[in-house]
């Protein structure tokens, strides 16, 4: 039985991502407050801008996920609605990656940065756009 169509599946699912999210927020809140503190300004940028990035990228999984399960619409209706939705998860997913391959690329030696940003980009976007599901 799929547990997204029961009412304890959602339940089960709200409280973990109300929980994920919570830890998630207070985690940032600590890393925004000691990077201020030491006045590293690019650090706070980075994690605010994680923090937000990852809200939305939830938010837009959701409506996403919402869109794939609506056959009362018809597949016709929902396609444009869906693809936008999936092109925003792919930009939002982009920006992520982006952000910490910027960090790790930072502090390893400058051959390992370019591998990780040359794997970063080609995998993700193999994964979220090249590669087209039947």
């Amino acid at each position: 039985m799929d547990r997204r169509r029961t009412g304890a599946g959602r339940a089960n699912g709200g409280i973990a991502a109300f929980t994920a999210i919570l830890v998630l927020t207070v985690t940032c809140a600590a890393a925004i407050h000691k990077a201020a503190a030491a006045g590293d300004v690019a650090s706070v940028a980075f994690v605010a801008v994680s923090y937000g990035a990852v809200l939305l990228l939830h938010r837009t999984l959701g409506a996403y996920e919402t869109a794939a399960g609506a056959p009362d619409e018809g597949a016709a209706a929902a396609e444009p609605e869906r693809e936008r939705l999936r092109r925003r998860v792919w930009a939002l997913s982009a920006l992520l990656t982006a952000l910490f391959a910027w960090k790790v690329a930072g502090v390893v030696p400058w051959p390992a940065g370019v591998l990780v940003w040359a794997a970063t980009s080609s995998g993700g976007f193999f994964a979220l756009v090249a590669r087209r599901r039947p």
